[in-house]
């Protein structure tokens, strides 16, 4: 299903790329942004893991260097019968964790410095387990490279529209029209960022904590620490956080409020912890 979802994915954001590049450019721009969405396509199927990793300034870590955090992804690599992914630290207080990676073989599991401060073993070992069932379910794929591509969509998006206000666009007379095609470009960038959000669907959270207390074998531990978490982002949110990757993590490293709570990657924190206790019970 999530080999569906990911062709899905790329094809959406192709057609999207193609379309801003008619926009803007006539049949030409339309050429050129569809070998450009052919050529990020694959390069995010192959890279867009080390991409997430170093935007957040992950520094990967060793058993030596780590060890209690080491052997505890290691336990519950073990019990999930996965491969032993890389290790790394986020340099931030914030409290959050993440997985990324193309497959279970080549998966990468973070988490920052503020979540080790303030979650105990326990619950720190049901955050991993979170994560690693994220990867025992094959969402990091569809996960990075949704990150990656509403990354570049966002960043070509700003880039032409400043373009076309400082008169580096194309005349309103050749196909495709350049302030026309900026202003296109306003609308269609905060729609493409819409559509990775629905893309990668809520479900997989609710899914990652069910399977994560199972395999940690302690769901009010994960409720406890999403308690933590949630509160922890709420008073020091991520500084470096990007819209575009905030799916990645366990809980939101943004704030949302009011209507924009409409549009968060992560389904209502309150409901997560109901389902876990639930499961307790």
């Amino acid at each position: 299903m999530n080999r569906v979802k990911t062709a899905f994915l790329l094809t959406a954001l192709t057609l999207i790329l193609v379309a801003m590049g008619h926009a803007l450019g006539g049949r030409g721009g339309m050429m050129i942004a569809f070998v450009f969405a052919c050529g990020m396509n694959i390069f995010s199927y192959w890279f867009s893991d080390q991409i997430v990793l170093r935007m957040y300034g992950a520094v990967e870590v060793t058993e030596a260097e780590q060890p209690a955090y080491y052997q505890m992804v290691r336990r519950l690599t073990s019990r999930a019968g996965l491969p032993m992914p890389r290790v790394y630290i986020i340099p931030s207080d914030s409290p959050n964790a993440f997985a990324t990676g193309r497959n279970p073989e080549h998966a990468a599991v973070a988490a920052t410095q503020g979540i080790m401060r303030i979650l105990s073993p326990e619950e720190l070992e049901a955050v991993m387990a979170h994560e690693m069932t994220h990867v025992a379910n094959r969402d990091i794929l569809i996960s990075t490279v949704a990150a990656t591509l509403a990354g570049a969509i966002s960043m070509i998006g700003n880039m032409l529209q400043w373009g076309a206000i400082f008169g580096g666009s194309r005349s309103d007379d050749d196909e495709g029209g350049g302030v026309a095609g900026a202003l296109a470009m306003a609308i269609i960038a905060p729609i493409a960022a819409m559509l990775i959000q629905l893309a990668v669907s809520r479900s997989r959270e609710y899914l990652a904590d069910e399977g994560g207390a199972k395999l940690s074998g302690r769901p009010l531990a994960l409720a406890n620490a999403l308690r933590k978490l949630e509160a922890g982002s709420r008073m020091l949110p991520m500084q470096d956080a990007r819209p575009a990757t905030a799916h990645l993590f366990i809980v939101n490293p943004l704030t949302a409020a009011g209507i924009a709570q409409l549009f968060s990657t992560h389904p209502p924190m309150e409901e997560r912890i109901a389902r876990l206790e639930r499961m307790a019970r």
